[in-house]
């Protein structure tokens, strides 16, 4: 698919003001503010999810609610029914939306059809799914498929660990977390700490397991792995940012000489790492 093939499917779930009375809208917005809902670097694709969000505090709702409710009560003599608070609740809420303040937030997306990747760059699971979702409505039929790899990432740190050695091209950085298996989830953190091996074998051999790792691929990029083969606070070292154009000379030539520096070194990272997780697994043996 071309880049302006997915821009034409994108536009119908663009992102437009919500009303005063919607809680919650999203939708597609220009990543460099230039009208265009798909931006492209180098075969590289970029597209960037914006939600606004009203801020309407439940405790607001339920103080209100509890005013109206006794002035009902002495109208009427009694105290409401558990059906008339649920309407008044609704009501007071309809009420109050209009004069909440907005917050606004953005995520983030690459697409990268060279290597067959789809990245999104969320804090939280929820927030990746709230892209997939909208992506998955915009085009029919995505062939989109969930990553999955030959042997466990807690399984592979926990060996790395206990042998002192990270797979080829990868080194290990000064933070980790072991956690038991048993009940007690008791767990070990180091963070920006040298790892002793004496001391992660040690905890290795009590029964806990490597569930978060910081490591650096090829002395250029470090990264967090975690157990559910999530990659956390990815950043470009200092090798890697003195590799980048300086020549450039607006914001524009900047941004994409950026984009086509990261994007071509992630895609390479993130080779290497499902590389030294024993490889992909094709999606029908994973499911």
């Amino acid at each position: 698919m071309t880049s302006e093939q997915l821009e034409a499917l994108l536009a119908p779930q663009a992102f437009v003001q919500g009303t005063s009375l919607e809680l919650q809208t999203q939708g597609w917005i220009s990543p460099r503010e230039n009208g265009m809902l798909v931006h492209t670097v180098n075969r590289q694709m970029l597209l960037l999810l914006g939600v606004e969000k009203k801020l309407l505090p439940a405790t607001v709702i339920n103080q209100v609610t509890k005013i109206r409710a006794a002035e009902i009560e002495e109208q009427q003599g009694f105290q409401p029914g558990r059906k008339q608070m649920r309407e008044l609740k609704e009501q007071v809420a309809d009420e109050l939306l209009p004069r909440a303040f907005s917050i606004y937030r953005s995520t983030w997306v690459w697409i990268d059809p060279v290597n067959g990747w789809l990245v999104v760059d969320a804090a939280s699971a929820a927030k990746a799914d709230e892209v997939i979702k909208l992506l998955l409505k915009s085009v029919d039929k995505l062939p989109l498929e969930s990553l999955h790899v030959q042997q466990s990432p807690v399984t592979a740190m926990t060996d790395w660990l206990a042998a002192d050695e990270a797979p080829g091209g990868f080194t290990g950085d000064q933070g980790t977390e072991l956690r038991a298996t048993g009940e007690s989830k008791a767990t070990v953190r180091y963070v920006r700490h040298t790892l002793e091996a004496d001391d992660v074998r040690r905890h290795i051999a009590a029964g806990k397991q490597c569930t978060r790792l910081a490591m650096t691929w090829a002395d250029r990029v470090s990264f967090v792995l975690t157990e559910s083969l999530t990659i956390k606070r990815v950043a470009p070292l200092d090798v890697l940012k003195e590799g980048a154009d300086s020549t450039t000379k607006n914001d524009d030539e900047r941004f994409d000489s950026d984009i086509a520096l990261m994007t071509g070194e992630l895609s390479r990272m993130l080779a290497d790492l499902v590389q030294a997780l024993g490889g992909e697994v094709p999606a029908k043996m994973a499911a």
